[in-house]
This record gives structure tokens, sequence and C-alpha cells, in this order.
């Protein structure tokens, strides 16, 4: 009697090693999409922050030399009016400062005109093309999301909210500048007024 071979069994995968196989990959690609995600919002996280620090650096900086470089000279408004060298109120300043680079060599004075203060969420800085009666340029964004600005003036051992000049002095002898967040976060720098220019203190990242 002959006797037929047994059928050989063919290689491969169960329907239930597949189904395993492909829920284990599914956990896999998860966990690798969510850590992306992470990482992803994170990296924007770090650098929204080193934005805002190197905008903040960027505005004391502007400050300091604005602060430093001022001098005694009256300017007129758009009006006409003629105004002190340093005009300063709680929220904001305008004050003529020394040492505008002129490359261009353009016909006009290496003096000018700045004002400090809070439009809408934002810091701006405007500055003026001349001294006297000019209307101002356009205001350039210091620094975003700012509630409010803080500004005291220092002279004779005390602190003014207002300065229009005191005693016959055109300038005080230092100013404080908080700038408030909208965030609730405080910054306070005190600046020498007309003494010439120096680095403002950075700001640490973390």
């Amino acid at each position: 009697m002959t006797v037929s071979p047994l059928p050989r069994r063919e290689a491969g995968f169960t329907l239930v090693e597949v189904m395993v196989a492909l829920l284990i990959f599914a956990m896999l690609a998860s966990a690798a999409v969510a850590i992306l995600a992470l990482s992803v919002r994170t990296q924007a996280s770090v650098g929204g922050r080193l934005d805002d620090v190197s905008a903040l650096n960027r505005t004391l900086s502007i400050l300091s030399a604005d602060l430093g470089q001022a001098v005694a000279r009256p300017a007129r408004d758009e009006a006409g009016v003629l105004r002190p060298a340093l005009v300063g109120e709680a929220a904001g300043m305008t004050l003529v400062r020394g040492g505008w680079t002129n490359l261009d060599a353009a016909p006009r004075a290496s003096l000018q005109k700045v004002t400090y203060r809070v439009a809408g969420d934002a810091l701006e800085r405007v500055a003026y093309p001349m001294l006297d009666g000019a209307q101002p340029l356009p205001p350039t964004v210091l620094l975003p999301r700012v509630r409010a600005l803080h500004l005291r003036y220092r002279f004779q051992g005390a602190w003014l909210d207002q300065w229009q000049g005191v005693q016959g002095a055109a300038l005080p002898q230092a100013a404080e500048v908080t700038i408030e967040r909208t965030d609730g976060t405080l910054y306070r720098q005190m600046f020498l007024v007309g003494t010439g220019y120096a680095p403002a203190r950075q700001v640490a990242g973390a």
C-alpha cells in the first residue's frame, strides 16, 4: 500500500499575529507622533521666549542710548510751540538726543527728537525727521504685549512723576523706566540722563 505524504504546512503569520503586529505598530506610531508634537511645541515656546528676551534687551539698549545722549535743546512741536528738551509724564516722554548718525549726509542736524509711548498693547518709539515743527515718522514697535509704561525722573535726591524742567535744569539726573507686560510681569530699569551712552544691563533669557 502506498502511503501519501502529509501536506506541507505553508510558512507565514496567522491573522491574530498580523493584528497584534499592527496594534503594536499603531501604538509606537502614536507615541512617536505625540513626542514629535511635544518637541515642536517646546521649540516654538522656547523660540518665542528667546525672541521676547531679545526684543526686551534691544528696547533697554535703545532707551539707554537715547537717555544717555539726551541734550538740553528745546524743540518746537507740530503746532510751533516751544517745548522743553525733555517732556516726561508718568506714561511717556519726549526728548532730544544727540549722536544721530547721518550716513547719507542729509541736510539735517545730528540731534533727533524721539517719543516713547504705549499704543494698543505695544511700546513704540516715534522719531521726528526734524527738531522743530515736523510731523513724526511712522512709529517703530519696540516691544509687544505691553500693558503700561511707568516713568519717574530723579532730580536732587527726589523722584518726580513728571518732568518739564525744574529750577532751571533742562534734564533730570536719571530716569526710572518700568515696563508692565500683559501677563503682569514687570521690568524696571534706571538710566542716567545726559551723561553719554552706557549699554543697558541685559535681561537673562531664563
